[in-house]
């Protein structure tokens, strides 16, 4: 938010889905004070605000502590069901996966982050808690680093200005400007490799999908440890990129027809 809005703008509004907003899956538990500071409310607001949201069903409580209910979903499956691209892109993801042996799925970005919206897992990943509405900073991903090298130079930085880059595992690019010189040369060949930068045991390559000449999501495969860099150039790579294309070609005949 800049703070800058016309009289239209309903405040009251933008705190309720600040207060949505603190719950996350690291933190799916939240006290009124918890929700206070990191929606920058009194504790008095913050506690009418989730008292508000559990009458509406959008929130529970055990009396001292309040989590999201199941009715949020409502709100994100009415987008997801207007979002054809996922339904599309099933139907590419389920050989994909099953040719490769790996899990396939498709992303798109939110802001500073990577949002999952098709996703076919391969019987042989365990224990990746990832499923469709997952998020993942887009600065420590491939696919995130895909759809931020689609952006102009100027949202590009701002974006990355906003997110919290640090070192997370030993892989991990640290520095900003590391990374912009990083997402500079995943613009310029058109993927994206990350080997074990957000968690240690994750690696993944993505490429782009477009519409009507602009990248609308990410199409990314897991990458299992064993897989050589010829392997993947070689073998992953295209198959992958034919996907993202056929993907890219059903979603445009959406627009077209």
């Amino acid at each position: 938010m800049d703070g800058t809005h016309g009289n239209w703008y309903v405040k009251s509004v933008e705190k309720t889905f600040t207060v949505l907003g603190a719950f996350t899956e690291e933190q799916p538990l939240q006290s009124v004070s918890e929700v206070a500071a990191k929606a920058d409310l009194s504790r008095a607001a913050a506690r009418r605000f989730l008292l508000t949201l559990t009458e509406l069903g959008y929130l529970s409580t055990d009396g001292t502590r309040f989590s999201l209910a199941p009715r949020v979903l409502t709100i994100g499956s009415a987008f997801l069901s207007n979002l054809t691209l996922p339904a599309l892109a099933e139907p590419h993801l389920k050989p994909l996966s099953a040719d490769l042996q790996e899990t396939a799925s498709l992303c798109i970005l939110d802001d500073v982050h990577v949002v999952y919206v098709a996703r076919i897992t391969s019987p042989r990943l365990v224990s990746v808690a990832v499923h469709v509405g997952t998020r993942f900073p887009a600065w420590a991903t491939s696919m995130g680093r895909v759809l931020l090298g689609a952006l102009d130079d100027a949202d590009l930085q701002d974006r990355l200005e906003r997110s919290d880059i640090r070192r997370l595992t030993p892989a991990t690019i640290p520095s900003h400007s590391a990374l912009l010189e990083e997402i500079t040369g995943v613009r310029e060949r058109g993927w994206s490799v990350v080997r074990e930068e957000y968690e240690e045991g994750l690696s993944g390559v993505a490429v782009p999908v477009h519409r009507a000449g602009r990248v609308v999501a990410a199409a990314n495969v897991s990458l299992h440890q064993s897989y050589s860099q010829a392997a993947l150039e070689g073998v992953l790579l295209p198959r992958l990129r034919q996907a993202a294309a056929d993907i890219s070609a059903d979603y445009s005949i959406r627009l077209t027809g």
